[in-house]
């Protein structure tokens, strides 16, 4: 699919870009993607003002509203959609992270407690328990009467969940585990629902019986008994005002040799017997622990699409201000409209491309995590693409939602400040989704050593000069489309090609080469350079270490590059001519951007010289120029309402002030009543 839009190229054209105009239904109906019918029902009932976060509330009020609001959703049915049909869901896993994702417009709280109890909590004991489990647990997990926390987080062991302290020992005399927290570090800490709401919680321990640790495994634990008193060992404390998401009640818990029965276990992947003998159906103990994980792969999903929505919501809001809001005279007289400016474009349409790369790569990715969850493409090689795919895009979807939202506050100058026009709280309530269910660094360091280890086996007993000519085959596109994981694109014959026609149009085939060609490269600089430990491991554990932020930066670029691809094959399936040219346009620019902000490295390795790396700057402003007319019909496709936006600065008040004042001069002037201008009169005088 790529291969074919990539003929699909406009950016040489010279039409009249402003008699261009975009199908605004049909490329919503693109962004809102495979599940648009549950988006839409998600977005309708959030309508509903009791949705809606308020601002004016204290930590404790705003904790009580975000529960009260769980239960509007349970008495929508909007929480059941991923759980078993025999108990009352959908089985339908795409469109429930889908429905949670919009949830972000109303309230982020809402929406991040809302995963943590049927996304994180429910999920525990939907994939990592038995049916035996789901009968006992399920159906109040769906109803809230269950509330509860996903306690897998400690606070000496944050992403390095193998290392994690808390103990589950096995008592054969009794047939119990011993949940037991060893040393303070070993505290489960940052959990929704810990502090107040929690009536049990899903706990993450290493399991020990016969005197052997068989690696970490889930039990499920209650915390309070009926009279909602915490049980004996269970040790709870509040964690706070936080910098954001203060509706949802964070804490920590703790477990002094609290026991609960052998049946407690969620046993899908591990078992323990009565007697304390330990089985499983995967032997060894590494990929048993990632493929239990695994299952809970879709928090990173959820964070990904929410994300991505929230950038164009703050994109909305900006760009509809930047249309209405005059500042300083122009040469005609009259003040001119923000984005008309070349700096206000270009500090929100490269944004505004970016967001829509990723809403297509989000979608995609979607797909193939619901693939993986219905069991159609659940195969040990798919689940390890989605979980890599995952640790790839949710750090570039989060550090662009806080990027943006800062952006867009301050492209609305002081009026951006205001708490009322959403900027300040969705960026406060989204900063820690850049640590959510996982640091993005230490993601992207996962995404970095899964390359390595595909160009290992591609290049297993490969001489230097075999290395040095490492060129993949495959295109990207492969992943969302298929088996396997997305490779790195085209392969590049002569590095110096890359290069030959950016100075002819930096078309399409030449972004996916220069973006492409780039990942390619550092790849292989970083392979070749940690060859030298060969079996030394304390030699390779220092080469990776000097080698980690170069690591790191390749995957980000291979991230890129996904979502690149995806905004490529989105081209391929617009059907309204005018609406794919203006499209192809805003891919161009997310291409470009993408090239601009890497020069240096392009520059250093040779693949642009210094002429043509000044190309790239002068298209990405004629790029937004060329976009400027079809700025308010782009952000227009997102398809928010005004009760989903609440913003003042976008409610058409601006327009009303501005049309008022141009009025007011234009009658003061006809009137022949206006003041004279001292400079005119001083010119006058001279005259």
């Amino acid at each position: 699919m790529v291969d074919a839009a990539l003929r699909t190229n406009t950016a040489n054209s010279t039409p009249d870009d402003s008699a261009t105009h975009i199908d605004v239904d049909a490329v919503g109906e693109l962004l809102l993607g495979t599940w648009a019918g549950t988006r839409r029902e998600a977005r309708e009932m959030i309508k509903d003002p009791a949705f809606w976060r308020d601002d004016s509330l204290g930590k404790d009020e705003h904790r009580e509203r975000v529960l009260s609001q769980m239960h509007l959703l349970v008495q929508n049915k909007a929480v059941h959609r991923a759980f078993p049909k025999r108990l009352g869901g959908e089985e339908n896993n795409g469109a429930n992270i889908a429905g949670f994702e919009e949830l972000v417009a109303a309230d982020p709280s809402l929406q991040i407690k809302s995963g943590v109890q049927w996304g994180l909590f429910g999920s525990a004991v939907l994939q990592l328990g038995t049916a035996e489990h789901h009968d006992r647990w399920l159906p109040g997990i769906m109803s809230l009467e269950i509330p509860g926390a996903f306690a897998m987080t400690e606070i000496g062991h944050g992403s390095d969940v193998a290392s994690i302290g808390t103990t589950a020992t096995y008592d054969p005399e009794t047939e119990e585990f011993v949940i037991n927290t060893p040393f303070r570090a070993a505290t489960k800490e940052y959990l929704g629902n810990a502090a107040l709401h929690g009536v049990a919680a899903t706990v993450f321990a290493q399991l020990i019986t016969n005197g052997v640790n068989h690696g970490v495994h889930c039990f499920y634990v209650p915390l309070r008994g009926e009279d909602g008193i915490d049980l004996p060992g269970v040790g709870r404390e509040d964690d706070g005002l936080k910098g954001g998401l203060n509706g949802i009640d964070n804490g920590r818990l703790s477990f002094d040799h609290v026991r609960v029965p052998r049946t407690n276990l969620l046993n899908r992947y591990g078992d323990v017997a009565p007697d304390g003998t330990y089985s499983s159906a995967i032997d060894s103990p590494g990929r048993r622990f990632f493929t239990m994980l695994g299952t809970l792969v879709q928090g990173r999903v959820s964070l990904d699409g929410a994300a991505s929505w929230a950038s164009a919501l703050g994109l909305f809001i900006a760009i509809t201000y930047a249309t209405q809001r005059r500042q300083f005279n122009g040469a005609s007289g009259e003040e001119t409209t923000l984005l008309d400016y070349g700096k206000h474009q270009r500090r929100l349409l490269p944004r505004l491309a970016t967001t829509y790369a990723q809403l297509f790569a989000h979608d995609e990715f979607l797909q193939k995590f619901d693939g993986v969850f219905s069991g159609r493409t659940d195969t040990p090689d798919d689940r390890e693409d989605l979980e890599t795919l995952a640790a790839a895009l949710k750090p570039l979807s989060t550090w662009h939602a806080l990027d943006t939202l800062q952006e867009c506050r301050e492209a609305c100058g002081g009026a951006g400040f205001m708490f009322e026009n959403r900027f300040v709280g969705l960026r406060a309530d989204l900063d820690i989704y850049a640590t959510f269910e996982g640091d993005n660094n230490i993601l992207l360091q996962l995404v970095g050593k899964r390359l390595l280890t595909d160009f290992a086996r591609q290049f297993k007993g490969a001489d230097a000069k075999t290395l040095a000519k490492y060129a993949v085959g495959q295109t990207a596109g492969k992943v969302f489309h298929g088996a396997g994981l997305r490779q790195f694109g085209q392969a590049v014959a002569d590095l110096g090609s890359t290069a030959r026609s950016v100075e002819n149009g930096l078309r399409a085939e030449q972004q996916h080469e220069l973006l492409t060609d780039r990942v390619q490269q550092m790849v292989a600089d970083i392979a070749g350079r940690l060859r030298a430990a060969g079996k030394d491991k304390v030699l390779g554990e220092k080469l990776f270490n000097e080698n980690q932020a170069e690591l790191i930066e390749a995957a980000r670029a291979h991230g890129e590059l996904l979502q690149w691809e995806a905004f490529t094959d989105a081209l391929g399936r617009i059907e309204d001519e005018q609406s794919r040219t203006v499209l192809t346009w805003l891919r161009d620019l997310f291409g470009l951007q993408l090239i601009e902000k890497h020069l240096a490295w392009y520059l250093i390795n040779g693949r642009l010289s210094t002429q043509r790396a000044a190309s790239v700057s002068r298209y990405i402003d004629r790029l937004c120029a060329r976009l400027r007319p079809h700025a308010l019909d782009l952000v227009n496709a997102f398809g928010y309402e005004p009760e989903h936006v609440r913003a003042p600065l976008a409610s058409g008040a601006e327009q009303m002030r501005q049309d008022e004042a141009r009025a007011y001069y234009a009658a003061l002037k006809a009137s022949g009543e206006a003041p004279v201008d001292e400079k005119a009169l001083k010119k006058a005088r001279q005259l």
